[in-house]
């Protein structure tokens, strides 16, 4: 019997030594992306009560964009937890090395669906270097953007606290833009340029792992039946060389948020 909406569920990862990851399931994408967005808001409102600031790495995709457009919606909404978006950091898990200006720009995406409209302020706005900026090549922009990072780290760490990183998944099991069988999968730096990607454009800045699993919540984003065969093989214990999701994880919790169709090949109990 598969696992139906509604269903929360831990699932220990086979082998991997690591806590359970959470599972939460969905009816459907739209309300899959209202949850989330719910959930992200109590969860930065809960890191400021404890930190005075939170920090949010966000991702592309249907679904990434779709959550921060519905995360601007519920600014305006009287929700019990409120976020002072003055007091958040926004990094990104990976971005396309294109124009500012293009379109296929995660940057850009994201600033239209939540950052111009809650205003957060420029400077705690972390974007990755685009191709017609200070750099012209994305090894250069990944090694600027590892800087950044270590600039804002506590004293003696080379990462910040990130919250919640939010991370999309394809379905060949890529995250960020770390896909399978490709030399970022094994690449220990906390940042690293990526070329010849499968899917365009090609050419991209993608965090790395260890970045990714410092941070103290990892959230899968994940809709659709095509994804749902990575899904199940990713938390089954799979390889990380041959599906990358199944190597991400949190600090203190990892969480698959699916909707129904992407988490049809899931057994009951996980």
């Amino acid at each position: 019997m598969s696992l139906s909406p509604g269903d929360r569920v831990s699932a220990e990862l086979t082998g991997s030594g690591r806590p359970a990851a959470d599972v939460v399931i969905e009816p459907d994408a739209e309300r899959l992306a209202r949850a989330v967005a719910e959930a992200v808001v109590a969860r930065l409102a809960a890191a400021q009560a404890v930190h005075g600031s939170a920090s949010l790495v966000v991702t592309g995709g249907g679904m990434g964009i779709a959550v921060l457009e519905r995360i601007a919606g519920l600014a305006a909404e009287p929700v019990r937890e409120t976020v002072d978006w003055t007091a958040v950091d926004i990094w990104w898990g990976d971005e396309r090395f294109v124009p500012a200006d293009d379109d296929e720009r995660n940057e850009k995406q994201a600033r239209a669906a939540l950052l111009d409209v809650v205003g957060v302020p420029a400077e705690r706005v972390h974007a990755m270097p685009p191709s017609d900026g200070p750099f012209a090549e994305p090894e250069d922009a990944a090694a600027w953007y590892a800087g950044q990072l270590a600039d804002a780290a506590p004293e003696g760490r080379m990462l910040p606290r990130f919250d919640v990183l939010l991370l999309g998944m394809g379905p060949e099991g890529h995250v960020a833009s770390i896909f399978p069988a490709s030399p970022a999968v094994r690449d220990d730096r906390p940042v690293v340029a990526v070329r010849d990607c499968p899917k365009p454009p090609p050419t991209r800045v993608s965090l790395g792992l260890p970045a990714i699993n410092n941070a103290e919540e990892v959230w899968l984003l994940v809709a659709g039946g095509g994804k749902a065969p990575a899904v199940a093989q990713s938390l089954g214990g799979a390889d990380p060389a041959d599906l990358p999701a199944a190597g991400v994880h949190g600090r203190r919790a990892t969480r698959w948020l699916l909707d129904a169709e992407a988490a049809a090949e899931l057994p009951s109990g996980g």
